[in-house]
């Protein structure tokens, strides 16, 4: 029996009385992409976080390759995962290539200057920006160029596993699709385990082979994409079709 790359098991995450996972079941297999769906405010961000060690689980347990995610060298860990933040979470004072190679210039994955300069380069090739944009600030910029740079810097390390938390978030619908092809091509070549929480439902079917829903610190649903559409789960049915009546009491 293979091994899951990820596992949740009874996870259980509070912030004073608000209980934000109350007993999350999901497995992640290798090599998959895995996309976490559900309403603002469901706890899909902190599942990432539980996953990094960002946040401390109340109960339950999250293994990663069959590990306890919270025990063992935190540096060997964290070098094993790469992220592309919803917000780009790009260094203003950096130029582009040196917050692409922010990794591969500190700690266990220190390369020379020049050589992680290279790699800063190839991966920018790899995801659509030219050599001479390097050498730019982030704020010079446009809102879809900065979504590539956080790409690139997210798969500069050559990671096993990927996190992408709403990726197409402030995209025209162009740029999104592109993004979407970018991700799940990615994915793909690398062989790597991917994680996206979103909202944009052709995010959803663009990069997915698995999707989970969450609801009310639950999965309330997980399968293929491809019963995405015929699940019979009045809350997935509802949240996919966004429609304001069902069964998810919408807050106004």
């Amino acid at each position: 029996m293979t091994t899951p790359m990820i596992e949740f098991r009874n996870v259980h995450k509070s912030f004073g009385a608000n209980q934000v996972l109350r007993g999350i079941n999901l497995t992640v297999n290798k090599g998959e992409s895995m996309v976490i769906i559900g309403g603002s405010g469901t706890g899909k961000s902190v599942l990432i976080k539980t996953v990094l060690g960002l946040l401390n689980v109340d109960k339950g347990e999250i293994l990663v390759d069959g590990k306890d995610a919270a025990k063992g060298d935190r540096d060997a860990f964290l070098a094993r995962f790469g992220m592309l933040f919803q917000g780009g979470a790009l260094f203003d004072s950096m130029p582009v290539w040196q917050n692409v190679a922010f990794r591969l210039m500190r700690g266990s994955l220190k390369r020379p200057k020049e050589e992680a300069r290279a790699i800063a380069i190839e991966k920018m090739r790899r995801v659509g920006l030219k050599e001479r944009v390097a050498d730019l600030f982030p704020a010079e910029l446009s809102g879809g160029m900065q979504k590539r740079v956080g790409l690139a810097r997210a798969i500069a390390a050559e990671p096993e596993i990927i996190f992408f938390d709403e990726p197409t978030t402030g995209l025209d619908p162009i740029m999104a699709g592109v993004i979407n092809e970018l991700i799940r091509e990615i994915v793909v070549e690398m062989g790597a385990t991917a994680m996206t929480i979103t909202h944009d439902m052709s995010s959803v079917r663009a990069i997915a082979d698995q999707v989970a829903m969450i609801h009310e610190g639950v999965i309330q649903w997980t399968g293929p994409i491809n019963r995405l559409d015929t699940s019979g789960d009045p809350y997935l049915d509802q949240f996919i079709n966004a429609r304001p009546v069902g069964p998810i009491e919408a807050v106004r």
